[in-house]
């Protein structure tokens, strides 16, 4: 991929680089103080919020001691409650620090305020704890809402700091943007209300806002086909659309994916179909002004080619989406991006001029092969159109090519398409879906070599060692990239790859700075942003909870900046200071990044139960087995203790490195029901107290049931896999073997590894753990006696890739072929 960094052009004072901040913000009543030097703070930096339990837990030690240290990890009291050596890393070209690296995941007990001290150096303190990140999912998202334009933001859902009138609704002084005019005269006028402003100033563009909403829709899509969606439906957000049945994320994503199409031509005019760039102030607004005291002109600025193919992607997604939400928008949807596709085929060199940026950036992009290749693949995604294919299959980036270490922007997309393709089941050749998910999880392994050789780990760098504007987006977008390659294989590396990602962007760098505002000692304040301007008028608030600055930034393209940090290392290239706007701005794109990434981190966090003072449960005894049958057995064990007493316990079937709960019992015993014949289960016990927390597990035992001899089956399943690298395809043949005729059926297995279904054909799969349930599509539900159908699947595993051992349709146990 290319590189594009936040565009220099960005200028937020009237374009006037370096002028006086008094003169800056004259117009809205602001007046400026002293922005205080950034605090080196302790050289021991950590995640100031939390390390999840289950999780490894790392932080960094700047000394130029060249043999390890002694470290300890304090409770809230002061105790020390662990205590290790430090390994000795050396000089870091990103910090430009020495340093040590400090490893305590030995210790997982759920608690706040711990520190980590080396000598007299003491840490910013931290919780062990699933709750912070889980909370973090819900803020990073509330941005969205700060960000809407045209819509009051009320106190009801974000506070009375936050609340302000609607910005552009053609309510003096507003000029509004309920009737925009062409900044090239067109002849007509455009109704783009809504929307989100996309970052400190309040332009709303189309390739900024395409990735953005791209990204919160695909938060939801990757969820429902990879992980857990509970956590966002309806209610879960302070938004005004809460309790209206609708998953609020998406939701949300809808008041940008609905402005986007508004920034569609018009049929009857001139470039049809095609998207305009953007819209946005004629000047520069002042630093402190609100949306609706904003009186520039805001025009249209021309169509492009990038922002038609943003549209075309992002509508493209949008009927997939929306089609079991809500069949009218996803219909509308779904013709506004087969129109821009159209256009963009018509008129693929219409590029937006670099020279553009007065009042608003340029984001200028003179290569679109990326655009072409995003669009084609949502749109095959959602239509499965021949069309389609032959542009995505016959592109230069098809089967991952678009993905690089140095990650993707919103210049550079072509990653998009794939990691849908990757999650949406498809009609491509299973090799090339395959293909895909290697190139991503390849990028990953790359990215993680990285990290492994810096102190301060994030996944990023630029081919020059440097870092460009917006580099935590970019870092959370290969934290993406890792999230991702968890799900595709279920490695453990890719997992903590996240949580270290994770660590960098809330403390755990050289700046000991978080760059997430309300989180940690010394969190992100004064973000570059036209409202949130605290640090220039008292009156007006700082950064909201979970909003993340765009970080550090080699290029220091603004005054402050240059000012300031001159000579800095990469890593280092920032401070918090509302003029710093190469290093210190917000953006909807960034943000998204930082929210998939926060969302994905919280749904593999678990639950925190331990209250302060309590100790967990001894584990059980191993479990012993007894009454074994075909379809199931009795385990018993010894007792576990505890100081507050066992409410019970939970057998656990271990496949693998995970484990699912297969009963529970307030006794030391357990009769195991509907098993499959002639299968290996291994169980173990963990003992529960009434505190809610569980203790060590027991020790394990592998029970196999016995065969079933009941008679002749009455079905035949043939099963065949194709593995590769952490992937496979499951071929299944299922014969009516029997004498009477079916209507429909059921197929049942149970894998006996940690493989897991990632997209299915031919039939509808589901699976619960290791279970898996097929059952029947209209067509090939009736089977008479000797008849036959097939189904088949992608799956992914670790290990060893065993076939299943059993297989029941109906109800009855099969054959196998």
């Amino acid at each position: 991929m290319r590189p594009h960094p936040r565009r220099p052009g960005r200028r937020p004072w009237s374009g006037l680089a370096g002028a006086v901040t008094a003169l800056l913000v004259a117009a809205s009543g602001v007046t400026a103080t002293a922005s205080p030097a950034l605090a080196a703070g302790s050289q021991v930096k950590v995640n100031q919020v939390a390390y999840v339990p289950g999780v490894p837990k790392r932080a960094t030690l700047v000394t130029t001691q060249g043999t390890p240290s002694t470290w300890t990890l304090r409770n809230s009291s002061g105790m020390a409650v662990a205590t290790g050596q430090t390994t000795v890393k050396g000089a870091d070209a990103d910090s430009g620090d020495t340093a040590q690296l400090i490893d305590f995941s030995s210790y997982d007990t759920p608690g706040t305020g711990y520190t980590l001290s080396v000598g007299s150096e003491t840490s910013y303190p931290f919780d062990i704890s699933a709750d912070p990140i889980k909370k973090l999912r819900y803020d990073s998202l509330a941005f969205f809402y700060h960000q809407r334009s045209g819509i009051p933001i009320e106190a009801a859902y974000v506070g009375g700091t936050y609340a302000r009138p609607a910005g552009h609704l053609n309510v003096a002084p507003n000029q509004g943007d309920n009737n925009v005019g062409c900044l090239s005269s067109c002849g007509y006028t455009l109704d783009v209300r809504g929307g989100w402003y996309d970052a400190g100033d309040q332009g709303k563009y189309v390739v900024n806002g395409g990735i953005a909403a791209w990204q919160l829709v695909d938060e939801y899509e990757r969820a429902k086909a990879l992980g857990d969606a509970t956590a966002l439906g309806d209610g879960k957000l302070a938004i005004p659309e809460r309790a209206n049945g609708v998953p609020d994320i998406l939701d949300e994503a809808r008041w940008e994916v609905a402005f986007l199409l508004k920034m569609q031509v018009p049929d009857g005019r001139a470039n049809a179909g095609m998207a305009f760039h953007k819209i946005h102030d004629d000047q520069w607004t002042s630093l402190g002004t609100a949306p609706d005291q904003d009186g520039q002109p805001r025009h249209l600025h021309p169509v492009s080619t990038a922002a038609t193919l943003n549209l075309a992607a992002v509508a493209g997604q949008c009927a997939r989406v929306w089609k079991t939400v809500d069949a009218a928008f996803a219909a509308t949807c779904l013709t506004a991006a087969e129109k821009a596709y159209a256009a963009a085929k018509a008129n693929p060199a219409v590029y937006a001029p670099a020279t553009d940026s007065t009042g608003g950036g340029a984001y200028d992009d003179r290569s679109v092969t990326d655009e072409f290749y995003w669009a084609a693949a949502e749109l095959y995604a959602t239509t499965g159109k021949d069309a389609y294919k032959t542009d995505l299959t016959g592109s230069s980036l098809y089967k991952g090519r678009s993905f690089n270490a140095r990650g993707f922007d919103w210049g550079s997309v072509g990653a998009l398409g794939d990691i849908t393709l990757a999650i949406v089941p498809n009609g491509l050749p299973v090799a090339d879906v395959a293909a895909i998910k290697s190139a991503l999880t390849s990028t990953a392994d790359t990215l993680l070599a990285q990290m492994n050789g810096q102190a301060y780990p994030a996944p990023y760098r630029e081919t020059d060692g440097t870092y460009v504007w917006g580099s935590n987006g970019l870092i959370a977008n290969n934290g993406m990239v890792l999230g991702l390659a968890y799900d595709l294989t279920q490695q453990a590396k890719y997992k903590n790859g996240v949580f270290d990602t994770v660590n960098y962007l809330l403390g755990r760098n050289p700046l000991n700075q978080s760059y997430v505002a309300g989180y940690g000692e010394q969190a992100v304040q004064n973000v570059h942003h036209r409202f949130w301007a605290h640090q220039l008028n008292a009156s007006r608030p700082t950064a909201p909870p979970g909003a993340i600055s765009g970080g550090p930034n080699s290029g220091l393209q603004d005054p402050v900046a240059a000012s300031r940090l001159a000579g800095c290392k990469p890593q280092k290239c920032y401070v918090d200071d509302i003029e710093a706007y190469s290093v210190n701005e917000v953006a909807v794109n960034w943000q998204s990044a930082f929210a998939w990434l926060a969302n994905w981190a919280a749904e593999k966090s678990g639950t925190t139960t331990t209250p302060p003072g309590d100790t967990p449960p001894t584990a059980p005894g191993t479990p012993v087995a007894s009454g074994v049958t075909k379809n199931g057995a009795t385990l018993t064990w010894t007792p576990a203790t505890d100081d507050n007493g066992v409410a019970r316990y939970d057998v656990l079937r271990v496949q693998g490195g995970t484990a699912t709960t297969a009963g529970s019992t307030a006794t030391t015993t357990l009769t195991l029901t509907g098993l499959t014949p002639a299968t290996a289960y291994t169980f173990a016990v963990v003992a529960l107290d009434t505190a809610g927390q569980v203790g060590p597990r027991s020790g394990t035992v592998t029970v196999t049931t016995l065969p079933d001899t009941g008679g002749t089956a009455a079905c035949k399943v043939t099963y065949k896999a194709n593995s590769w690298g952490g992937g496979f395809t499951g071929d299944v043949a299922i014969a009516n073997t029997g004498t009477s005729a079916w209507s429909s059926w059921t197929l049942k297995f149970t894998f006996p590894g940690n493989q897991k279904i990632t997209q299915g054909w031919s039939a509808n799969w589901t699976q619960s753990g290791a279970d898996v349930t097929a059952t029947n599509l209209s067509w090939n539900g009736s089977l008479a006696p000797g008849q036959s159908t097939s189904a088949g699947f992608n799956g992914s595993y670790s290990g060893t890739n065993t076939p299943p051992a059993a297989f029941t349709v109906n109800g009855s146990t099969c054959a196998i072929g």
